[in-house]
């Protein structure tokens, strides 16, 4: 025979090596698809497992009464900010900035009974509110919770992508990177009233239009979210006008305080149900901020107040006196007539109980003086103390959290 000569047990190894390349191959291909299969499975198991942790999360945080807790001593996640370097903060509320050197008022947190209040994440709420509008209306007290609020944000944005603007009632924050709108309009009645000015209102005799809110609500209409208070301002015996105050022929009557305050919650009301596109908007009512005027609430002498305070209350069945549960009934009694009525949502922020613990936590002495003190004032600290108003960081932050959870997490 001609030829190579065949051979054939090298032919046999060759086959038996190409064999076993092939078996090894094969070996390894099942192996990738087994650990990807397990990857994406574990993957998924992880997601799944997200999923279920933040639906129980926010079952459990559905269910939770925010409200009942306790104060207790934090000084790791507390505060939320520093307030000496917030670029909006107001002066009437930068106690460390006007002396208050007992610091402890800043690391009191706020523990519900029933749960964990979500970590306040200043860039997820950024994210939440890009393209959209939020707007505070109301008193003093609630342009209290709007710097609290912008204080705790504008912590996460560089200072050449944020602004603040200020139109007579309208104060903007714009965080513009956002595009995310966060205002205070001063309407500290809600209705019209002879009050609106934001830099003059202090006048002797309080005139309240009891059946007019356009004049304001035309600003507050196209919000994305609406965050309400009013209280101190009805506290005194308003003179209600019908009619406009340019007429000569209005009529001014006296109807007291709660039927007064009653006849104004409707005109909100209604005013709410007619125009608020509700696939669109949340609104939220901020109860009473209490006051700490009155030291013999807690045990003090007659006449003192929350000057040199620097602890909380501990009572937890403390309810100071000038913080009246029937006009905190007549919320409750619109929001829920608005409810029957239309099915539309108010959400109530219920932060009286857990605020009037906190005595120690006003701005006190420790805030700006447009007015000379006299040496009569001086003399006595406690009758030129601010036992309205509240040091920030501090006592309104718990209550920008609670509206945190509840446009994140429900």
């Amino acid at each position: 025979m001609n030829g190579r000569p065949v051979l054939f047990g090298s032919s046999l190894k060759n086959k038996g090596m190409g064999i076993q390349l092939s078996f090894q191959l094969l070996v390894a291909i099942i192996t990738a698809v087994l650990v990807l299969t397990a990857l994406s499975m574990s993957r998924g198991i992880s997601q799944a497992s997200k999923l279920v942790e933040k639906q129980t999360q926010i079952s459990s945080l559905s269910s939770c009464n925010f409200y009942s807790g306790k104060w207790v001593f934090d000084n790791q996640s507390r505060p939320l900010y520093n307030g000496t370097n917030c670029s909006f903060m107001d002066d009437g509320m930068a106690c460390q900035k006007f002396g208050r050197k007992n610091l402890k008022y800043l690391y009191w947190k706020w523990q519900p009974n029933d749960c964990d209040l979500p970590r306040f994440n200043a860039t997820a709420m950024l994210e939440k509110l890009r393209n959209k509008r939020v707007v505070y209306v109301g008193d003093s007290l609630n342009r209290n919770q709007w710097v609290s609020m912008v204080c705790i944000l504008e912590s996460e944005i560089p200072n050449h992508l944020k602004y603040v603007n200020y139109n007579g009632s309208l104060v903007t924050f714009k965080a513009i990177e956002y595009n995310a709108t966060i205002d205070f309009y001063w309407a500290p009645l809600l209705v019209e009233s002879n009050c609106d000015d934001p830099s003059y209102h202090r006048v002797e005799e309080r005139i309240v239009r009891i059946d007019s809110i356009e004049k304001h609500a035309r600003i507050w209409k196209d919000a994305d979210v609406l965050v309400f208070n009013s209280y101190l301002w009805w506290r005194l015996n308003l003179k209600v006008l019908w009619g406009s105050f340019e007429s000569a022929n209005a009529k001014y009557e006296y109807l007291g305080m709660l039927r007064t305050y009653e006849l104004g919650l409707q005109t909100w009301a209604d005013w709410l149900d007619t125009h608020v596109n509700r696939t669109k908007t949340r609104v939220f009512f901020v109860s009473l901020s209490p006051t700490h005027n009155r030291g013999e609430d807690w045990g003090k002498a007659n006449g003192q107040n929350c000057y040199d305070e620097t602890e909380p209350i501990s009572n937890r069945e403390y309810w100071g006196s000038d913080s009246d549960p029937k006009m905190m009934k007549l919320v409750g009694v619109a929001i829920k007539k608005l409810n029957e009525k239309s099915g539309f949502k108010v959400e109530l922020l219920n932060i009286t109980q857990l605020s009037e613990y906190r005595k120690e936590g006003h701005s006190s002495i420790y805030r700006k003086h447009w007015d000379p003190l006299t040496k009569e004032q001086l003399a006595n600290p406690s009758s030129y103390a601010d036992c309205i108003h509240w040091c920030l960081p501090g006592v309104p932050d718990i209550w920008n959290h609670f509206l945190y959870a509840h446009l994140l997490h429900l």
